[in-house]
Order: structure tokens, then C-alpha cells, then sequence
């Protein structure tokens, strides 16, 4: 009997996210990391230059995370957390809640950005609920990505993500990310819809719109759309699952803003890519909906991994390693070098714009396709830097980088020099 290969087990028994599946092809197999690098089973080096889908912040198999999470396997590596709790699950919140705004007083925890969503939105349709207010529309930025559960997918965009379930999907008023030339219009159209009086709650992605392509607007103009929701009363919810933990800059994207969101969601560089873990925040006024003598006001939402003891010990030497001067240094280097290459590049006649938001430089390619997703520019990219020994998941015609935070000015060297070699 013939014995399978790695590839045929994995071709014939694991169905991979976001892969057709005609024709199939083969994934590379790897199996280790080392700081910015993923080698595979041949020893072939991949510089990660998305950071594994934007989740490590501090390099693979980073030895003090990894050493910390060793300490708590050896402690407890997970418990029920229903009338139960443990040291790393309080340390976590209280830590984040000191580096969250001081309108946020609650930490509830799910498994990833997707269940942070969700539980933001049913969080803030039940603060209304339990209030015996009917307040169900939910606002949202068009081409918004939050997430693949069906809350999260209908606070987002209807594309390819989402087209097989879109009867299933709740209705949502989407708005235009504002600009310069809209930024009006953009008001006018969000007080009309809060006029109705029937908003629960109004999501965005501050700053950075990610899997949409990085699309990036102005503080100023997000500030001013949470002026308007502040004065109707309406909850805004940031999904910080990408841009939290100094992705754009700052610890969170939002301490960009003067007006600060009601609930944040997060995820990926939670745990420095180390184990799967969500978290929403909620203010206290939020929070303050649920406390009653009647058991039908509870939040009934919970997951078998809440607050998962392991996973928390990972965030919490993530966070360790965030409040190191080294780090934010790290970060300012990778941010100067983006903005550097950005007007080296930018004059490029192949692209249509290149845009900068902290360790976040992105290239939108001019193609004769206006299909995004679907863009067939895509493979080419992504096949021509991993002959490069480069990583990269373009979003259609659209690739950015968003490294680890110890990658260094010649490793950046090298993936800026292979994007001018790709241009020409």
C-alpha cells in the first residue's frame, strides 16, 4: 500500500479557508517559525510580511510568550467560566482596561474578531431590549469587513464573502467612507437614518478599512460621525480586530479620536499570534442594562473556550512585550521606512495610490478590472513575491504589508526592493 505525502494528506483531508477548490493546488507545508520568517518542510525561508493575516506582533515562536504560556499549561490550561474565574482571565482585563479608554469598564471574552463582533452587536441590541425599547438597524460603512458569523457578515459589505447567505442577513443602513468631497453628504445621510429612531448602534473599523484594502479616511471625519451618534444616543462600536495594539501607530487606533467609541472589539494581535482569543469592551452605561434582579435581562452568550486560561497568559506577555519602550520604537522605525518608500514609489505609472496609517503600507495596482476580491492581479502578486521568498495576500489588485514588529530596516529593505523589481 502505497504511504501518502504530507501534501496528498493534506490535499485529500483539510478543506483551507478562502481556497477553491477546483483546481486545488498544493500549499506549502510549514513547519516552523522563526522570528519574521516561516520555513517549510523543504527549509525553504518565507519572509511573513502580513504578519500570518495580521495576528503576530512579535515575531514566530517568540520565547518569552512562549515561556509564559508554558508556566500557565503547568498552572491550569483552561476552566469553565461561568460562575468560575482565574488569575489570568482578571489581570487581563484590568491591564487592557488601563490602556482602553476610561469610558470602557467591562471586558467580555469570546474566541476571535468574528465572536467579538458578534457579541458587541447583541450586547448593544439587548441594551435596548432590556430597556423595552425597539432599536434593531444597525449603521455601517459600505465595503466594511467584520467578520464571517452572520452578524458579523451583515454589518458588512454584500460581495463574494457573503452572496450565498445574503437572504439570512439582517438588514443594515450602509454609509460612505467619508472624504474630502463627501464628507457633508456623509452627515447629512447618517442624521436622516438616526432620525427614525429605531438605530441600536452604528460599527466601523477605525481608520483603516482592512480586508477591503486597506482603505484608510480621516480622524477628523470619523470624530465628527461620532459627535452626531453621541447627540442621538445611538452606540458606536469600534472593531479594533485589526487595527488594535499599535497597528496604526498608537496602542489603538482610536486614541486617534477625540469622541471614543461605546464598545470596542478585538482579536489578532490580542495574543501575539499565539492562541486564538476575543474581547469585547463595553461602557459602563452598557453594562449598567444588565444589572437586575430579573434573570431574563442576562446576557446569555458564552463559548466553551471563554477566557481560555492558556490563551490569556499569551496576551498577557503580548502586552508585556507592548508596553516595552523597544516595541514602540520598533513600530516608529517601521512607519518612518513606509512613509520613505511611499514617496519613492508612489510616482510609479502601475500604481493608482499608495497609502501609509502607521506599520500599514498599501499599493493599489491599476488594473483594467474593477472587481476587487476577484481581481485577477491577485495571483500574480502573491506568486511573484513567494518566488521572492516574500509573503503576501493581496486583497485583488490591492497589497500592503503589515509586519512583525522585530522585522528589521534591512528585512524591509528587501521586500521594498522586490515591490520596485515587481513594478517594473
Amino acid at each position: 500500500m502505497k504511504v501518502m505525502t504530507s501534501e496528498e494528506k493534506d490535499r485529500a483531508y483539510v478543506w483551507h479557508p478562502f481556497t477553491p477548490q477546483l483546481p486545488l493546488k498544493s500549499n506549502i507545508n510549514i513547519t516552523r517559525g522563526e522570528g519574521v520568517y516561516l520555513i517549510d518542510d523543504k527549509e525553504n525561508k518565507y519572509l511573513d510580511a502580513i504578519s500570518s493575516w495580521w495576528v503576530n506582533l512579535h515575531g514566530h515562536c517568540n520565547s518569552y510568550i512562549a515561556q509564559k504560556i508554558s508556566e500557565q499549561l503547568k498552572q491550569l490550561e483552561h476552566s469553565i467560566f461561568s460562575d468560575f474565574t482565574h488569575p489570568s482571565a482578571i489581570l487581563l482585563a484590568e491591564r487592557l482596561l488601563k490602556h482602553l479608554p476610561v469610558n470602557q469598564s467591562k471586558i467580555f471574552y469570546s474566541d476571535n474578531g468574528s465572536t467579538a463582533v458578534e457579541v458587541a452587536l447583541k450586547m448593544a441590541l439587548q441594551f435596548w431590549h432590556n430597556q423595552e425599547q425597539t432599536k434593531t438597524v444597525f449603521i455601517a460603512f459600505e465595503n466594511a469587513y467584520h467578520g464571517d458569523t452572520f452578524g458579523s457578515m451583515s454589518v458588512g459589505a454584500r460581495n463574494v464573502f457573503s452572496n450565498a447567505f445574503e437572504a439570512l442577513l439582517f438588514d443594515v443602513q450602509h454609509i460612505p467612507l467619508p472624504t474630502d468631497k463627501n464628507i457633508n453628504e456623509v452627515k447629512d445621510q447618517l442624521i436622516s437614518i438616526l432620525k427614525k429612531g429605531n438605530v441600536a448602534g452604528f460599527i466601523f473599523e477605525p481608520l483603516v478599512q482592512g480586508a477591503s484594502g486597506m482603505r484608510m479616511y480621516e480622524t477628523s471625519y470619523l470624530d465628527e460621525l461620532i459627535a452626531i451618534c453621541n447627540k442621538h444616543k445611538v452606540i458606536t462600536i469600534a472593531d479594533e480586530v485589526m487595527t488594535g495594539f499599535g497597528r496604526t501607530g498608537k496602542f489603538f487606533a482610536s486614541d486617534y479620536l477625540l469622541n471614543k467609541p461605546d464598545i470596542f472589539c478585538l482579536s489578532k494581535g490580542l495574543t501575539g499570534g499565539f492562541m486564538p482569543l476575543g474581547v469585547t469592551s463595553c461602557a459602563g452605561f452598557i453594562h449598567q442594562a444588565y444589572l437586575s434582579t430579573d434573570k431574563a435581562k442576562t446576557f446569555f452568550h458564552g463559548h466553551s473556550y471563554t477566557a481560555n486560561a492558556t490563551a490569556c497568559s499569551a496576551a498577557l506577555a503580548s502586552l508585556d512585550l507592548m508596553e516595552k519602550e523597544q516595541t514602540w520604537l520598533q513600530i516608529k522605525m517601521i512607519e518612518k521606512a513606509h512613509l520613505m518608500f511611499k514617496e519613492k514609489i508612489c510616482v510609479s505609472p502601475k500604481l493608482k495610490n499608495v497609502r501609509v496609517k502607521g506599520t500599514i503600507i498599501a499599493f493599489e495596482l491599476k488594473t483594467e478590472e474593477h472587481s476587487h476580491y476577484l481581481n485577477a492581479a491577485s495571483q500574480s502578486i502573491s506568486s511573484y513575491f513567494l518566488e521572492k521568498g516574500i509573503i503576501l495576500r493581496p486583497l485583488g489588485n490591492i497589497f500592503y504589508l503589515i509586519p512583525p514588529y522585530v522585522i528589521k530596516e534591512s528585512e524591509l529593505k528587501i521586500i521594498y526592493d522586490s515591490i520596485e523589481s515587481f513594478l517594473k
